[in-house]
């Protein structure tokens, strides 16, 4: 019988870190008392000022009309300006296209540069939208894989070894969603030259920039290897750095014909960004730092906490992350034993498992391409960091 459903979208899985968080959300709704570490979000509120400049366009007509599918030209001009403050980039507002989050930025970026066939290399752990995203766009997505003895981060090397003939692009991430992981100057310079050597672009999430602690430090591969500007397309947004997930305002950054087609793209698939949305993502990249600098001192001392509370549960490796907001422990100690009278083989089913038995929601390795592992996002309270890690350890210290 022929599917009702296409294959390339009956291909697709559901986003497993929403599907978590929704299911968690749906448990507490029920009058269950979990703790959710699936979603990767800011526990704190838009600051104010962003909130009142997106009141104002409320009242503004000429915010209720449509505008330019690819931003508003204020705001790209903003995003310029913001990219060269932070991270030493300089750029025209004609190389930025405002999109609907970050997601729709991949995409965008995916389907303008990738023609079917077109392999792009993928570090694994990955976050769970980049390899669907891919094959949504014809790409093929080449898993790289990395650990924790590596800090989860891969090597010139590796990505020789899986570089082809049919290699377009590599997908660069740093800060890291799931690991925490931050690649060195050095490293992030090493691997763009081997990128502009071969032939090779480079989507690069930035997401995180600024989500960085101790003695760690962002880099902008663009910045570090400049000759890469004409092969690189930068993905970032207001997201994580303003607290800002359900604004969905991203953009990317690139060569401005690439800029042009994703544009292009946009104008049939979606149009422009909500307006009130785009004046409040003005506000924000064109305030200052002050509401991620106070987040960043609660999210250090978070990331403290859940790695001490988590490598004292037997059979769990936490390493130290030093950027994001996510640990992302290998559970491979605890897999096979037997638990409550269940024994769960892979990381998906002790995931369950600790949902249903401890009501914790955390998010199972395979959702993003390296089982045995969880992941945990430490953007939430002490107190349910404390609460939810000791339930999931006193329920892995039943073992059998």
């Amino acid at each position: 019988m022929t599917s009702r459903i296409s294959r390339r979208i009956g291909s697709i899985t559901e986003s497993a870190t929403l599907a978590v968080d929704a299911k968690a959300k749906a448990l507490a709704a029920a009058g269950r008392p979990v703790i959710g570490f699936g979603a990767g979000e800011p526990d704190f509120p838009t600051p104010s000022y962003i909130v009142e400049a997106a009141v104002a366009a409320c009242r503004e007509e000429k915010w209720h009309r449509y505008t330019p599918a690819g931003g508003l030209p204020a705001l790209k001009d903003a995003i310029a300006t913001k990219t060269l403050r932070d991270s030493g980039w300089a750029i025209e507002a004609s190389q930025v296209a405002v999109t609907n989050g970050g997601k729709q930025a991949l995409y965008n970026s995916f389907a303008a540069l990738l023609d079917p066939g077109d392999e792009v290399i993928l570090p694994a752990p990955y976050w769970t939208t980049y390899p669907e995203s891919i094959r949504l766009a014809g790409g093929v997505p080449v898993e790289v894989m990395t650990d924790e003895t590596s800090g989860y981060r891969a090597t010139v090397a590796q990505l020789e070894a899986a570089r082809t003939p049919r290699t377009k692009a590599l997908v660069f991430v740093s800060p890291s969603n799931p690991t925490g992981a931050v690649y060195s100057p050095d490293e992030v310079k090493a691997i763009g030259e081997w990128a502009l050597a071969n032939g090779v672009w480079v989507i690069t999430d930035e997401i995180y920039e600024h989500l960085v602690y101790g003695d760690a430090q962002f880099s902008s591969m663009p910045v570090l290897v400049p000759e890469l500007g004409n092969t690189c397309v930068v993905i970032n947004g207001v997201a994580k750095t303003y607290a800002m997930t359900g604004w969905r305002v991203g953009w990317m950054a690139g060569p401005a014909d690439v800029i042009k087609a994703a544009t292009n793209l946009q104008s049939h698939s979606t149009s422009n960004v909500a307006n009130v949305s785009q004046v409040a993502a003005l506000a924000a990249v064109s305030g200052g730092l002050e509401a991620v600098d106070e987040m960043k001192v609660a999210f250090d001392r978070r990331r403290k906490l859940i790695v001490d509370l988590l490598n004292a549960i037997p059979g769990v490796n936490c390493p130290m992350p030093e950027g994001a907001f996510y640990v992302y422990p290998s559970v491979k100690g605890v897999l096979g034993k037997e638990i409550r009278g269940k024994v769960s083989t892979d990381s998906a089913q002790l995931a369950s498992l600790i949902l249903d038995e401890a009501e914790v929601a955390v998010v199972p390795g395979e959702a993003f391409g390296t089982p045995g592992y969880l992941r945990l996002s430490y953007a939430t309270s002490d107190a349910n960091i404390t609460e939810g890690v000791q339930r999931m350890g006193a329920l892995l210290a039943e073992t059998h």
